[in-house]
């Protein structure tokens, strides 16, 4: 979104931003160094921290994606892990297990989850909801 300048809208204020992409209800997700994530609003309002949130402690986390259902997925490359944080309720752990340095994540509306794994140099397909949301 341009502002009325033609320059770029901005969100400020972040700690080592690593990888974004749209959020629900058309915010936007930012994963940063300083290991938090960060939910903001359509107007760029800070909405939450994942950590302060959920209590959750993240290792490093990394990509970030969002599903139909509002969910956001988070890859940590140091823990190994992909978490979904859903609109309501606690974090679940949805991949714990065969994977080397998680970093880029895209979800499909098939529930297919994709990983691009830079430690073994592959993208890795999991499902992790049933078909009957698509």
């Amino acid at each position: 979104h341009l502002g009325p300048s033609g320059a770029p809208r901005s969100i400020k204020g972040l700690r080592g931003p690593r990888y974004v992409c749209p959020g629900p209800g058309g915010g936007t997700v930012v994963s940063e160094e300083c290991g938090d994530v960060k939910l903001y609003g359509a107007g760029h309002k800070l909405l939450c921290s994942f950590s302060a949130t959920y209590g959750h402690r993240f290792g490093s986390p990394a990509g970030v994606c969002t599903d139909v259902e509002g969910n956001v997925l988070v890859a940590d490359e140091q823990k190994r892990c992909v978490v979904l944080f859903p609109p309501n309720g606690s974090p679940v752990p949805l991949v714990t297990e065969g994977l080397c340095t998680p970093a880029g994540l895209a979800c499909c509306n098939r529930g297919q989850l994709y990983v691009g794994d830079t430690g073994d140099n592959s993208v890795k397909v999991f499902r992790y909801r049933s078909a009957r949301a698509s």
